[in-house]
């Protein structure tokens, strides 16, 4: 391999926008590889950016870090991933992506009433949530839809 198609820690943060922690954090994961210079220094392949932007976007959908490492080893080994591997494993993101986007457009529209915080503080909390019993589900906004709870929220 060319010295020249390998990256240093610093270049690959600078061009993936993750700090260098990071970058260690996601190779001792297993989510992107580097190998080591006879001095010991990182030295990650370019097709690792890709890697890495599909983490980025990945983690912007809300996907846990496991989700990203099944996702990732449905690429090939040994050659760069193409588009058609790309498309692939992103086509699975489609069905959470959709309901993201009805459960946001959901809440966009209730704004102006109420989000099911359990509250009480709107005249409509006294329909939904009669006497808080919803504060039983614990803190929180206990009507959004699951698919804007953050991981691990009720």
């Amino acid at each position: 391999m060319d010295h020249d198609d390998l990256l240093t820690i610093s270049e690959t943060a600078d061009r993936s926008g993750f700090s260098p922690s990071a970058l260690r954090y996601y190779e001792r994961e297993g989510l992107i590889q580097a190998s080591r210079t006879s001095g010991g220094q990182r030295r990650f392949e370019r097709h690792e950016l890709r890697r890495l932007a599909f983490i980025a976007a990945a983690r912007h959908i809300g996907l846990t870090l496991d989700e990203v490492r099944s996702a990732l080893e449905l690429l090939p080994e040994g050659r760069n991933p193409t588009k058609a591997d790309w498309s692939k494993i992103s086509r699975a993101w489609r069905a959470r992506l959709d309901e993201e986007i009805r459960a946001l457009e959901n809440l966009r529209d209730g704004l102006e009433g109420c989000i099911g915080c359990g509250c009480l503080s709107l005249q409509r909390c006294r329909l939904s949530n009669p006497n808080d019993v919803v504060a039983s589900r614990g803190p929180g906004a206990a009507f959004l839809p699951a698919a804007l709870h953050p991981a691990g929220d009720p």
